[in-house]
């Protein structure tokens, strides 16, 4: 059962983000937040925000996008992999011409 969730200027970012929910909170069984297909439109992003008792993966499907990890940036392409742990600040900004696509995991857990 998939669940489709539009956020506007998600964690203080510009425009929407579409977030394709792939597993419910109980099929992930107390171990993970999110499971999802994310979709940024052209000029729109996720906000700098930061993980606490959790860390976030990204893997890059499709476009081009200008991701910020504690204070660094860098661009990430399809086949790239992002990592976020807990007490750990991240966002990412699609920079390319179409739509920026990645999988997202949110484990619990981490100090």
């Amino acid at each position: 059962m998939k669940e489709v969730e539009i956020k506007q200027n998600l964690a203080g970012g510009q425009g929407q983000v579409t977030l394709n929910k792939l597993l419910s909170m109980e099929q992930m069984d107390g171990k993970a937040r999110m499971f999802a297909h994310v979709v940024i439109p052209k000029g729109s992003s996720i906000g700098y925000h930061e993980h606490v008792n959790e860390s976030e993966t990204y893997y890059i499907l499709k476009g081009k996008g200008l991701y910020q990890d504690d204070g660094k940036e860098y661009e990430v392409h399809p086949g790239d992999v992002t990592f976020c742990g807990s007490h750990h600040h991240h966002g990412i900004q699609n920079t390319g011409d179409e739509d920026l696509e990645f999988m997202a995991l949110i484990l619990l857990g981490g100090q």
